[in-house]
């Protein structure tokens, strides 16, 4: 699948870091920890790439992100469904083999690092050019960093509208 020019994430810079915090990951806990625990980590971090790239790839289809010619979203759909089924049944049968599920859980889990630093990596360059509100502007006041939304007016200001 090709990808848009003007993206600035690529799936590549993510299965990079992935590969870079697992590889990390598996070889610490292999001298740390033990071989069957760094087994399961591996297989957890290969488990997530295959999970990831299946995501990626159906998301883009679903939105319509695709390569040219790919018609309906149906497959797409029943693809990002499909993931779950087949990845509870490795993890029951990887489990029930005897692999360590904190290890399975750990390899999972290492994706989430390294789409926050592919991310960060990719942010727009900052513009110093860019229009900044003065400190003392009241329209600091209406909104809500933490919420996103625009602060309720209190009894007090309501009274000083009508």
């Amino acid at each position: 699948m090709t990808t848009d020019p003007t993206e600035t994430m690529h799936q590549g810079s993510v299965l990079g870091w992935n590969l870079a915090f697992s590889a990390g990951a598996t070889a610490a806990s292999f001298a740390w920890v033990s071989p069957r625990f760094a087994f399961a980590l591996a297989l957890g971090a290969a488990l997530e790439v295959v999970n990831f790239r299946s995501l990626y790839r159906s998301c883009h289809r679903i939105f319509g992100l695709g390569a040219e010619g790919v018609s309906g979203t149906g497959p797409a759909v029943g693809a990002f469904g499909l993931r779950f089924v087949l990845l509870a049944a490795v993890l029951f049968f990887a489990i029930r083999e005897g692999l360590h599920p904190v290890g399975l859980v750990v390899g999972l889990s290492l994706i989430m690092p390294a789409v926050v630093v592919a991310a960060w990596r990719a942010r727009p360059a900052i513009d110093p050019n860019a229009p900044v509100q003065p400190d003392d502007d009241p329209d600091w006041d209406t909104w809500n960093p933490w919420l996103a939304h625009e602060n309720a007016p209190t009894d007090d200001e309501e009274d000083d509208i009508s």
